[in-house]
């Protein structure tokens, strides 16, 4: 019987940036990362990734992504990336640059939190418009992953977009699919009967408990 083509995709959000400690919301604005602080955990996911090789590397076109992939690639050969920006974080509109601080008595800040991305910052985007550059990006990655070989896939890119990809392939509530910086998931993927189903993900870099 032959086996189901599979696609092993990995994708991890950039190192962190001084909005990200200050708790800013970034979205599409081109925020870099914050050196040397960010190499610590750039550091971590590049040892763990030490031993992989990549058919294919995507990466969002915003700066602090670029600066993740170039830190990585230090150690790690891969082939030229493809820089996408369907793969750039939410668009937050209005609050990009803002805190929790700035935002948490206005009443649209409040429904948008509570609505868990169903509804748009304004001039910004719902979790569904996230999702719907997310997916042809993800149909075109699968497309090649048929038609070329290109079986495991690098992604650089950011927080919501992993969690948005946790949502709708692990099936993971909506605020359980943070990750940290430089971390990510490696989502395994088996096409069959037309279609592509996750069968499994895990956490990258693996936890500790789970490599000691």
């Amino acid at each position: 019987m032959t086996e189901s083509p599979s696609l092993e995709l990995t994708v991890v959000r950039h190192g962190v940036t001084a909005w990200n400690l200050e708790r800013r919301y970034q979205g599409h604005r081109d925020v870099p990362l914050l050196m040397p602080e960010a190499m610590a955990d750039i550091e971590r996911l590049r040892d763990d990734l030490a031993e992989e090789r990549f058919d294919a590397v995507h990466c969002s076109d915003l700066t602090r992504c670029r600066q993740t992939l170039a830190a990585v690639r230090e150690t790690l050969p891969t082939p030229e990336a493809w820089f996408d920006a369907r793969l750039r974080e939410l668009d937050f509109g209005d609050y990009e640059g803002c805190t929790y601080a700035h935002l948490k008595d206005d009443p649209g800040y409040r429904a948008w939190v509570d609505s868990a991305g169903a509804v748009a910052p304004p001039n910004g985007e719902s979790a569904a418009a996230l999702w719907s550059r997310l997916e042809d990006w993800l149909a075109e990655v699968q497309a090649q992953a048929l038609a070329t070989g290109q079986r495991r896939v690098l992604a650089v890119s950011h927080g919501g977009v992993i969690r948005e990809l946790r949502r709708r392939l692990e099936g993971a509530e909506f605020w359980d699919g943070v990750v940290g910086q430089a971390q990510g998931r490696r989502f395994v993927l088996i096409h069959g009967e037309g279609n592509w189903r996750c069968s499994c993900s895990s956490a990258v870099p693996a936890p500790a408990s789970a490599t000691s």
